[in-house]
């Protein structure tokens, strides 16, 4: 029985011996790209974003594949993008243009 489970031992040894990990050093740029790149994606993910999409016509799943095909630059400048955009805000303009439009209907509305 020794014997037996000493030679199962050795094969399984030598048969299961031969994969390698290869561990290395990584540099800034591209942990940044990877977390930026997670970032895109993980907004595409979400519910209200794909329901958006589909409103403008576009595949949620096709999004998704465009993302990962970018450059880690695109993506990089993709992700400073949607980090420094107004989240549901509007500019400047368009606040003067709803009071300018609210004036108009003011004095039309209530000129004697």
């Amino acid at each position: 029985m020794k014997k037996m489970t000493c030679r199962a031992l050795v094969v399984s040894l030598l048969a299961l011996s031969f994969q390698t990990a290869n561990a290395g050093m990584i540099g800034a740029d591209q942990a940044a790209a990877q977390t930026d790149r997670a970032m895109v994606l993980s907004v595409l993910s979400r519910a209200e974003t794909a329901s958006q999409l589909q409103a403008q016509g576009i595949d949620p799943a096709a999004a998704r594949a465009r993302v990962a095909a970018m450059t880690d630059q695109e993506v990089q400048a993709l992700a400073q993008d949607m980090q420094t955009a107004p989240a549901g805000a509007m500019s400047s303009g368009g606040w003067w243009a709803v009071v300018i439009v609210a004036a108009l209907i003011w004095y039309f509305a209530y000129r004697k």
